[in-house]
C-alpha cells in the first residue's frame, strides 16, 4: 500500500518527535550566546587572528549539505553569518542529528572559531551546537517572498522576516518617535501620561469608540486626542511645558491617510502663541527628518518636498477663494453644497452642515498644495478650541502643516477665555444634536479648569500619519500591525468580570 505524502509541516512534527525521543529538548529556555552577528564580522580579522571562540544564536536561513560538510547561514536581528559543520569537527552523531532533524528556519546556537573560506567568506567552524527553537512551518520562499498584500498584513511578522524594507519601516518607525520624544525633552518639556478612557471626547472633531466599564456601569470613550484637555489642564496647574505620545483611536473611515487607532504626539507651551507654534515645529520636523532618514528632501505621490526651503503660509480664506471661487465668510450652505457638486467632491450628507461644507472645500484645495507650508486663518466654526484673531474675530490663531496635499499637524494659540470656550461647546453641542457625530461634546469640567485661570499657551499635534508621508507609502503599510478582519469570526458572548 503506498505511503501518503506528507506535508512539510508534518515533517518537521516528525522530526520534532524523533529529537524528543533522542532526549533533545527542542525548545530549551536560554543559550549561552557571547556575540552578536554584528560583534563579529566587525571584529572578524582579530578574532580569526587570535582563533577567538564564539557562541552564536539565531535562525537558520539556508542548509547545503556536501557529504560530510554542511554549510548554512545563521542570522541574528544584527546580520546573517556562513556556519560550517564538518562530521570530522563535532563527530558523527551531531553531525547527523543535525543534517536529519534540521531545517531552514529553525533557532540554533552555534560555537566554534572563524575562519575566511577559499572564496573569502567570513565563518565558523562549528564545534558544538545545539537547538534553540524548532520551527513547523516553512518560511516564504527568499525569492517571491509573501506576494499577497492582505497576507502581508494579516503575517506581518513574516513579512518582516523576509522583506528587509518592511524591517526598514520597522527601525525608521522607531527612529522617528524616537527623534520626536528627543527633540521634546532637549526643550525642556515635561513627558506625560493622560487618560485613553474619557467620559467626554474632547480635543478633536472625531467620532469615538465606545465601550463599557463594568465596574463603574458606564460607558466610556477611546480618545480622539493625545490628551489635549488634559494637557491644558496642567497648564492650569502650573505646568508650562508638557508633551506626550501615545495611541489614540478615531472610529471612522480607513483609506490611505487614515487610521482608526494610531500614534500621536502632542505638545502644550505656555506663554506661547501659534506663532511662536510655527518656529518650533518647524525645527521639530527637520530634526526628525534628519535623525530619521538622514535628509530634508523627499518624493511624496507626486510631489518633490524640501523641508530645508522656506516654509510658506497659506491662507485659509484666500486658498479656498482662489481654487474654488467661494468666500467661506459670506456663502450660505446652498451655495457651498452647490459648488461641491460642480466640482464632484463626495461628502457625507449625514449631519452635514456648512461647517462641514467649508471642510470639504478645503480639502479639495489642499490636494493641490505641495509645501512645506502653514496654513493660517481657519474659521472659528471648525477650530471650537483655538484662540479668536484680534484682527479678524471669525479666524482663529490656528496653523496646519501642510505637505503634499495633506495636512501633517495642527496647533493653535489656546483658548483659554472660558466664556468664549463655553460658547463654543454649546455650539457644537447643536451640531451633535442635529447630527453631526464628529462635533464635539460640551467638556463642563474643562470650562470649570479654565476658570481657574490657564496661561497664554500654543499647543501642536502630529500623528505617524507624517512618518507615512515620509515613507512615500500608506498609513497601514507603515504600522507595525494593521487592524485586520479575523479569517474566521465567531459570535462572542458578553464577558463580565466581577
Amino acid at each position: 500500500m503506498p505511503q501518503p505524502i506528507l506535508s512539510e509541516r508534518d515533517e518537521r512534527i516528525n522530526k520534532l518527535s524523533e529529537l524528543k525521543k533522542l532526549g533533545v529538548n527542542p525548545y530549551p529556555a536560554k543559550s549561552q550566546r557571547s556575540h552578536s552577528v554584528y560583534q563579529v564580522l566587525a571584529d572578524f580579522s582579530k578574532l580569526e587572528k587570535d582563533q577567538t571562540t564564539v557562541c552564536l544564536a539565531g535562525r537558520l536561513r539556508s542548509l547545503r549539505e556536501h557529504g560530510n560538510l554542511t554549510f548554512a547561514h545563521l542570522e541574528d536581528a544584527s546580520g546573517q553569518i556562513q556556519i560550517a559543520l564538518s562530521k570530522k569537527e563535532i563527530g558523527a552523531d551531531a553531525y547527523k542529528l543535525f543534517i536529519k532533524h534540521l531545517d531552514v528556519g529553525d533557532f540554533i546556537q552555534a560555537q566554534g572559531a572563524p575562519f575566511t573560506t577559499h572564496k573569502g567568506e567570513p565563518s565558523i567552524m562549528v564545534n558544538q551546537w545545539q537547538i534553540l527553537s524548532k520551527a513547523l512551518r516553512p518560511l516564504p520562499e527568499k525569492i517571491h517572498g509573501l506576494q499577497d498584500e492582505e497576507e502581508k498584513f494579516r503575517k506581518r511578522y513574516l513579512d518582516i522576516l523576509v522583506n528587509p524594507e518592511t524591517r526598514d519601516i520597522v527601525i525608521k518607525r522607531a527612529r522617528f518617535w524616537q527623534a520626536a520624544r528627543q527633540f521634546m525633552l532637549d526643550h525642556g518639556f515635561l513627558e506625560v501620561e493622560t487618560p485613553v478612557l474619557e467620559t467626554t471626547t474632547g480635543g478633536a472633531d472625531a467620532r469615538p469608540f465606545i465601550t463599557h466599564h463594568n465596574t463603574l456601569d458606564m460607558d466610556v470613550f477611546l480618545r480622539i486626542s493625545m490628551g489635549e484637555l488634559w494637557q491644558k489642564r496642567l497648564m492650569v496647574a502650573g505646568l508650562e511645558k508638557t508633551f506626550e505620545i501615545g495611541r489614540q483611536f478615531r472610529n471612522e473611515g480607513m483609506d490611505a491617510e487614515h487610521l482608526q487607532d494610531y500614534t500621536q504626539m502632542e505638545f502644550y507651551l505656555a506663554y506661547a502663541d501659534y506663532e511662536i507654534g510655527m518656529k518650533l515645529v518647524k525645527e521639530l520636523y527637520k530634526y526628525i527628518a534628519e535623525k530619521t532618514f538622514g535628509t530634508l528632501e523627499f518624493t511624496i505621490g507626486k510631489f518633490k518636498i524640501d523641508l530645508g526651503k522656506k516654509w510658506e503660509k497659506y491662507d485659509y480664506r484666500e486658498t479656498v477663494k482662489q481654487h474654488t471661487g467661494i468666500d467661506i465668510l459670506t456663502a450660505d450652505l446652498t451655495q457651498i453644497e452647490k459648488k461641491l457638486r460642480e466640482l464632484k467632491i463626495n461628502y457625507d450628507k449625514h449631519g452635514f452642515n456648512i461647517t462641514r461644507g467649508i471642510d470639504n472645500l478645503w480639502k479639495y484645495c489642499r490636494r493641490q498644495i505641495a509645501g512645506p507650508g502653514f496654513l493660517i486663518g481657519t474659521p472659528v466654526t471648525i477650530s471650537p478650541l483655538a484662540k479668536r484673531d484680534e484682527q479678524q474675530p471669525k479666524l482663529t490663531q490656528r496653523f496646519q502643516v501642510i505637505l503634499a496635499g495633506s495636512e501633517m499637524g495642527n496647533g493653535y494659540s489656546e483658548l483659554n477665555d472660558p466664556i468664549d470656550q463655553a460658547e463654543r461647546f454649546a455650539a457644537q453641542q447643536k451640531l451633535r444634536e442635529a447630527g453631526d457625530d464628529e462635533a464635539q461634546m460640551y467638556d463642563h469640567e474643562f470650562v470649570e479648569a479654565l476658570e481657574y485661570g490657564m496661561p497664554p499657551t500654543c499647543g501642536f499635534g502630529v500623528s505617524e500619519r507624517l512618518f507615512s508621508f515620509l515613507m512615500n507609502k500608506t498609513g497601514r503599510e507603515c504600522q507595525i500591525f494593521p487592524l485586520m478582519k479575523p479569517v474566521l469570526s465567531f459570535p462572542r458572548k458578553r464577558e463580565s468580570r466581577s
